[in-house]
C-alpha cells in the first residue's frame, strides 16, 4: 500500500454572510487536499500531520478525518492550544474573501511541539511527503528551517516531495523571505503544484493575459530551481503539466466547464487530490490532470471547502475508469 504523508493545518470554517445566516465546518489548504485525496484512491494511506488541542473542537476534527478515511495517529496534540479559525464571504460569482484568527493556533507550533521526533522517522517510511507554501508561512522562522532540513533528509532518501506553492503574502515577513524558502523548497521538490496568480504575486511576473507566456515563464524559473515536474493551474484555460527532466514541450489540458460556480474555496485542493490520485496509480498525465478538473469542477458548485461525499463519489466512480498506463 502506497504511504502518503500531508503537513499542514486544519481550522474552524464559518461560512455564510456577514452577521447572517452562517454554517460551522472545517477546512485548511493541505486538509482539504487530504481529504478528497483519501476520497478518491484506493490502495492509498494517506496520513495528516498537524497539531490540534484537546478540546472539544479538536476531538470534532479528530473524529471527522478518520470519518472520511484519513489516518490521524501522526496528529499531535497540545493542551495549551486550539484549532485556528477563519470566515468565508461570497461575492455574486462566488469568489471568496478570508478572515482569519490563527496567530496562535496549536498547528504553528508543529516543530516545537516534544513528540515531533518521533514523528520523522514515521516520514521516512512513506511514499510521498505533500505541504504547501501555507504549511511553510504559518511557522515561525526558525521552526521553517528545521522542517526544510527535515525535506531535505527525507528527499536524499528518495521520498518523494509534492509541494502546492499556494502563496499567501499576508502570512510572510516580506518577499525576499518568501522567495528564499520557495526557492530551497523548489530545489527538493519532485512535483510541484502552481497557480499562475500566486506565482505572479510571488515573483513580480508582467506576462499580462497571454496564458502560453505565463506558464513559459513560470516552467523555466522552477526548472532552473530544481523541480522535477511542474503542473501550472490557470482557472478557466486549462492546466499545463511538463516533466523538465523526459520532456522537451509542456502539455495543456483543457478544463472542464461547469454549469455555475458556487464557491471556488478548495478548487485548487480537489484539483491537487484528483491529479495526485491518478498520478499514485500511474495513470497518464492527461488522465492525472483530468481527474484534477472533473473534482475540482464538483467542488467549486457546492459551498465550503469540504463538501459532502455523496457529492464527489459519482464523479470519483468515474476515475476507475480511467485506466493505468
Amino acid at each position: 500500500m502506497l504511504k502518503v504523508a500531508i503537513i499542514g493545518e486544519c481550522m474552524i470554517e464559518i461560512n455564510g454572510e456577514l452577521f447572517g445566516q452562517t454554517t460551522q465546518s472545517f477546512g485548511g489548504d493541505t486538509l482539504n487536499t487530504a481529504v478528497y485525496l483519501a476520497r478518491a484512491s484506493e490502495g492509498l494511506e494517506v496520513s495528516y500531520v498537524t497539531v490540534l488541542g484537546t478540546d472539544v473542537l479538536s476531538e470534532g476534527l479528530l473524529s471527522r478525518w478518520q470519518a472520511e478515511g484519513v489516518k490521524t495517529d501522526l496528529v499531535l496534540r497540545d493542551s495549551e492550544r486550539q484549532p485556528g479559525l477563519y470566515m468565508i464571504q461570497l461575492d455574486e460569482q462566488g469568489e471568496r474573501s478570508f478572515e482569519y484568527w490563527r496567530s496562535q493556533s496549536a498547528a504553528r507550533y508543529l516543530m516545537q511541539h516534544p513528540d515531533f521526533s518521533a514523528i520523522e522517522p514515521k516520514l521516512n517510511t512513506m511514499d510521498m511527503v505533500y505541504l504547501s507554501g501555507i504549511s511553510l508561512a504559518i511557522l515561525p522562522q526558525q521552526d521553517r528551517l528545521r522542517l526544510l532540513a527535515v525535506l531535505a533528509r527525507l528527499h536524499c532518501k528518495g521520498v518523494e516531495i509534492v509541494f502546492d506553492s499556494n502563496f499567501r503574502a499576508g502570512l510572510w515577513l516580506d518577499l525576499a523571505e518568501a522567495r528564499e524558502c520557495y526557492r530551497q523548497v523548489y530545489a527538493m521538490t519532485s512535483i510541484a503544484l502552481v497557480t499562475d496568480e500566486d506565482e505572479a504575486m510571488l515573483w513580480g511576473d508582467t506576462e499580462g493575459n497571454d496564458v502560453r507566456n505565463i506558464a513559459k515563464t513560470i516552467i523555466s524559473r522552477i526548472s532552473a530551481m530544481g523541480v522535477g515536474q511542474v503542473v501550472i493551474k490557470q482557472g478557466e484555460n486549462g492546466a499545463v503539466y511538463q516533466n523538465m527532466v523526459t520532456d522537451s514541450a509542456s502539455t495543456r489540458i483543457p478544463t472542464i466547464p461547469v454549469p455555475e460556480v458556487v464557491d471556488t474555496t478548495s478548487a485548487g485542493d480537489a484539483f491537487n487530490a484528483g491529479f495526485l490520485a491518478g498520478y499514485l496509480m500511474q495513470k497518464s498525465i492527461i488522465d492525472c490532470v483530468t481527474q484534477g478538473h472533473l473534482l475540482a469542477g464538483k467542488v467549486i458548485q457546492f459551498k465550503g471547502a469540504i463538501i459532502p461525499r455523496s457529492v464527489t463519489t459519482p464523479v470519483i466512480k468515474t476515475f476507475r475508469n480511467l485506466p493505468a498506463l
